[in-house]
């Protein structure tokens, strides 16, 4: 064992509350994202160094409100029932479509504002609003969000159009063109953020990747998606690596105005003890 390894759970991240934010409801599958999705392995490295993570999938209880805000894979089954009918009953359904949700929303956002900083997983191919809404309360206060924007590509898509090519399916082509601009389909090699988050973020705090593999034999994580995504498009700024380095010494950033690198006085990670 390393002298970093027997002091891991004495640095700075010893204590730091983290929250996990990033898509739930429009990923592929809300099962799978629960039990095997990148949360599970970013809460086990952030606990082998001491900190306090908050996930969304597995909230804390509230005292004397139990089962208060829970979320599992089909408590967004409620928006079937939404309706834009102009009525009475219209109104009432709505109604109670939010109502059911408010809950998660307000137990969700009290963990971010109870957290030391934010960890926010933002592909470019997934619909979320509850994420931008979480990294923008973080920010109003001033915390740190790291946030992931990994490449976006799809092989699939790119071995279909081949087999279509080769076999002639002009119709087939069509379609899938049709497909592409209606859903629509757009590829992000590069992982390149949306220019909004650039400012709201702060340069110094985005990674293309989770840089998983370097340390899957060390934490025993079976295989994933995630795995292949990295595999192919190998790293140059993972997370991980820079919580590990988080957890020895304190971030610093680049300031436009003064040409020069300073400290980063948005890392206040408070040393909270009881008295």
């Amino acid at each position: 064992m390393t002298a970093e390894e027997k002091n891991q759970n004495k640095g700075y991240l010893n204590g730091a509350r983290v929250y996990l934010s990033g898509p739930m409801d429009f990923v592929a599958s809300r099962e799978e994202e629960k039990k095997n999705g990148w949360r599970i392995r970013v809460k086990q490295f952030l606990q082998s160094y001491g900190a306090i993570v908050f996930d969304p999938w597995e909230k804390p209880k509230v005292r004397g409100l139990h089962e208060y805000g829970k979320e599992g894979v089909v408590s967004i089954n409620v928006r079937e029932n939404w309706t834009f009918e102009e009525s009475r009953k219209g109104a009432e359904i709505r109604s109670e479509c939010a109502q059911k949700f408010y809950e998660t929303m307000h137990i969700d956002l009290r963990m971010v504002d109870i957290s030391d900083f934010v960890i926010a997983y933002c592909p470019t191919n997934i619909y979320s609003v509850g994420t931008p809404h979480e990294i923008i309360t973080a920010r109003n206060q001033q915390k740190p969000v790291l946030f992931i924007s990994t490449p976006v590509v799809f092989p699939a898509l790119e071995n279909l159009k081949t087999h279509l090519n080769s076999s002639g399916d002009k119709a087939g082509l069509q379609l899938l063109n049709e497909l592409e601009n209606q859903v629509p389909i757009k590829q992000n090699p590069k992982g390149i953020p949306s220019l909004w988050y650039m400012p709201l973020i702060g340069s110094n705090n985005f990674f293309d990747s989770f840089g998983f593999s370097k340390y899957a034999e060390k934490y025993k994580w079976s295989k994933s998606p995630s795995d292949d995504l990295e595999q192919h498009n190998p790293p140059k700024r993972p997370l991980l690596d820079f919580l590990r380095q988080l957890n020895m010494k304190l971030p610093q950033k680049w300031n436009i105005n003064k040409n020069k690198i300073e400290k980063d006085d948005d890392w206040l990670l408070l040393d909270i003890k009881q008295v």
